[in-house]
């Protein structure tokens, strides 16, 4: 058995510009050996550790779908050595992977439900995971209405604008898209994303909501969901922010008793109630 300290080793086959600033890229990467291909099986809001040699490691959540075949994508912000490191790469470079980690999204427990998915900034990119994953022609049936709220500080700073203008077309989504200040040429909403999703007010009737961006949108967010008579059970956040070696050894993410990266990164808010005020 290979140690969990051991990453696989994959190849950047395709590397996508995210934003204006150049500051937020997604890599595709490909497993060298098929057999890792088979081997990472993940659900939408797990993470997995990035690595390049000599240089470090670190905890980045998963972008793409468990329904996308062949390889795995990681959205990467560009804010210290390695993720610098990262951004410099080039198509054919190698990259390490380790994982995947922490307990994601209850796929089964979401099925059946409306799917209420509030996200902001560049944290929107384990929830793009889980929309394509409730889009894919062979899940949409399983789950009701799915609504999704994506803001961003500017028209420039929105990421995976392909998804959302093929996600704009369908009629199997309520696709909201807000901006904090619109530019000269923005015609869409202008808002924070709380004000925005009062404006909504999606029902939550049979509903679930998922929320995952800036902790002062979260901040914003909840007593909005708890107005619109969200119980905490029925709201999940994700602390995938607190990630740090991933497998329980380093102890620097832990939460009272619970360690993020082994009991989460995603927690009802009826959990997170009953934990200290350290996240």
């Amino acid at each position: 058995m290979q140690s969990p300290y051991t990453p696989s080793l994959t190849v950047i086959s395709k590397i996508i510009r995210e934003n204006e600033a150049n500051d937020i890229k997604t890599l595709r990467l490909v497993f060298e050996d098929q057999r890792d291909t088979q081997d990472f099986k993940y659900n939408p809001g797990q993470f997995a550790e990035i690595s390049l040699l000599g240089v470090g490691e670190c905890p980045i959540g998963i972008a793409s779908s468990p329904m996308d075949e062949g390889y795995i994508e990681f959205t990467v912000k560009k804010v210290g050595l390695l993720t610098t490191a990262l951004h410099d790469c080039v198509e054919g470079d190698a990259v390490g992977v380790r994982g995947p980690y922490g307990n994601g999204y209850s796929l089964a427990a979401l099925e059946k439900r409306n799917i209420v998915i509030i996200g902001g900034g560049f944290a929107f990119t384990t929830l793009r995971s889980l929309t394509k994953y409730i889009l894919h022609d062979a899940n949409r049936k399983k789950f009701g209405e799915l609504t999704v709220i994506y803001g961003a500080r500017s028209p420039g700073e929105l990421i995976y604008k392909y998804d959302l203008e093929a996600w704009s077309k369908r009629s199997d989504i309520n696709l909201v898209v807000t901006v904090d200040k619109g530019d000269a040429s923005w015609t869409g909403r202008e808002g924070y994303v709380p004000s925005v999703l009062k404006e909504v007010s999606p029902s939550s009737e049979n509903s679930v909501a998922l929320v995952c961006g800036p902790p002062i949108m979260i901040k914003f967010s909840i007593p909005v969901l708890e107005e619109l008579k969200f119980p905490p059970e029925d709201i999940f956040l994700s602390l995938e922010m607190r990630m740090k070696c991933g497998i329980g050894k380093c102890g620097r993410c832990n939460i009272g008793s619970r360690y993020v990266c082994k009991d989460g990164p995603v927690f009802s808010h009826r959990e997170l109630q009953g934990l200290p005020k350290e996240y």
